[in-house]
């Protein structure tokens, strides 16, 4: 298991690198513009149908086909319950994405009210275009639980690969020509590349997949009832990015575009850093439910690696937020109003990554203890807070004004949710935890003040430059700090390097 571990990691992160490089060559096609604001909404819209449906579905599935998969004496007799969960799962989601296909012109004014005219027609246009990819992309993820039940990993973890190619050459290749509906079809083209990769280990395990209708079926009635909670969780995510482009299409051109930029860039440490630092804490809770002191010692450990790491490439990120911008993404048709745009939602979006970075060892320690209605509550309330913000403050901040209700409604998420294990499960050690976030805070401030002083002192260098300026002094700043104070995070990070390379021995 272990090793397996590893291995989703490893080529996860090559396929959130090719994503990565996906949206510098879209930024540099496309720009921040109305096209491509029509696109991300369309790509909105379809990611609720699958939030409702798909991915709840699938996160559904994998405990009874992993049960399945080992069996009783360790043979599988099949998955008669998963074939209808599939079936199900194809005939709901095709007929919804029928209907949000023939009824596009009012669910694109009612997810998008400030497109007009051309806008308008564009986006109904991309909404039938992508809606087509509902199907398929649920299905892979469904075919995709089934293939990991059985231990092979590696050809769902690869999927991203063949997409995020397949995307660039769309944009690349066709984007300058055929305009925002090239990358809308190699949406679709990228979506059946993930299905067709799914079908090679399900051959070598000879399972055989048929349609099948029996909603009385033990399997699928066990996996329908995991279905609801999931549901809503799924659901809430979706919502909170469908309400964020929704306001953001009242703002000026390219507002949308410069949130979903700014979510990327912040969001990619988390994917290729924390993700992977906190590979080997996840299967020592699930060992460790019983025993609540190794429990507690296991969060702090987590929330540990993600304060240490996270603090400091927060304070970079949002005091180089221009320039790093600028290196990232300003090439051809991303311009200086598109780079500043883009820059004010990557400042106020990374207290959402630290927030998130804690948030998932708390609800992955919620889930380990038996816990899965209590985030989902919380998610809920973090979701008012998110349209709340959305509405009040975009009109005062702009794109800003967006990314930071976000950053509010995550921080209250993780907060609560730590609130929530520690008084239902004493899941949390509140001194050791408020120690850190005590040295965390303390350091901060001296590091923060370091970057600034360092971006005022560059003042009309390179964006390159100020960049790797500002870092060296954040992180260097930090560092010191950390050693100054003798805290046991400066330790932290080398130790937990040696125990993910441990885990893949």
């Amino acid at each position: 298991m272990p090793r397996a571990a590893v291995l989703v990691t490893g080529l996860t992160l090559v396929s959130t690198l090719l994503g990565f490089v996906r949206d510098i060559v879209i930024a540099a096609v496309y720009g921040a513009g109305a096209a491509l604001d029509a696109y991300w909404v369309a790509q909105g819209l379809m990611n609720i149908l699958l939030g409702l449906v798909g991915y709840s579905m699938m996160r559904s599935v994998t405990p009874v086909v992993s049960r399945e998969a080992s069996g009783e004496d360790g043979t599988c007799r099949g998955h008669l319950g998963f074939n209808v969960a599939l079936t199900v799962t194809v005939v709901v989601l095709g007929a919804g994405s029928v209907v949000m296909g023939i009824l596009a012109a009012p669910v694109a004014s009612l997810i998008a009210p400030g497109f007009e005219g051309e806008a308008a027609d564009l986006l109904q246009l991309l909404t039938r275009i992508i809606l087509v990819t509902t199907v398929v992309v649920a299905a892979t993820d469904l075919l995709a639980a089934l293939s990991q039940a059985h231990g092979r990993f590696a050809f769902a973890s690869l999927q991203g690969v063949p997409f995020n190619i397949i995307m660039i050459a769309a944009a690349g290749l066709f984007g300058p020509r055929y305009g925002i509906t090239a990358l809308a079809v190699g949406f679709v083209a990228g979506s059946l590349a993930r299905l067709l990769l799914q079908i090679p280990p399900l051959v070598s395990l000879r399972i055989r997949i048929r349609p099948r209708w029996n909603l009385r079926d033990p399997g699928f009635r066990e996996i329908a009832r995991l279905v609801p909670p999931m549901l809503v969780g799924n659901a809430v995510v979706n919502v909170n990015t469908l309400v964020d482009r929704a306001v953001a299409s009242t703002l000026d051109e390219g507002a949308v575009s410069a949130l979903a930029y700014g979510w990327r860039l912040v969001n990619l440490p988390q994917t290729l850093i924390v993700a992977a630092l906190l590979v080997p804490l996840y299967p020592a809770l699930s060992a460790a439910v019983k025993n609540r002191s190794e429990v507690r010692r296991l969060v702090a450990r987590g929330l540990s690696v993600t304060v240490t790491v996270l603090v400091p490439v927060c304070l970079v990120i949002a005091i180089a937020a221009l320039p790093l911008v600028k290196v990232v993404f300003a090439r051809g048709a991303f311009d200086s109003s598109d780079a500043a745009a883009t820059a004010a939602a990557v400042a106020w979006f990374t207290p959402a990554l630290l927030a998130l970075g804690c948030r998932q060892v708390v609800v992955s320690t919620s889930y380990a203890v038996g816990d899965s209605k209590a985030p989902v509550v919380v998610a809920v309330g973090a979701m008012v807070i998110n349209v709340v913000g959305d509405v009040l403050l975009a009109p005062v901040l702009g794109v800003g004004g967006i990314a930071l209700a976000t950053s509010v409604s995550m921080l209250m998420a993780a907060a609560v949710n730590g609130w929530m294990l520690h008084y239902r499960y004493g899941g949390i050690d509140t001194a050791f935890v408020t120690a850190l976030l005590g040295r965390a805070g303390g350091v901060g401030l001296a590091a923060g003040a370091a970057g600034l002083a360092v971006r005022e002192l560059m003042g009309t260098q390179s964006a390159v430059v100020t960049g790797v300026a500002i870092a060296a002094a954040v992180c260097g700043v930090y560092a010191l700090g950390l050693i100054a104070l003798r805290a046991p995070e400066r330790h932290l990070l080398a130790e937990t390097l040696r125990a993910v390379r441990r885990k893949g021995r």
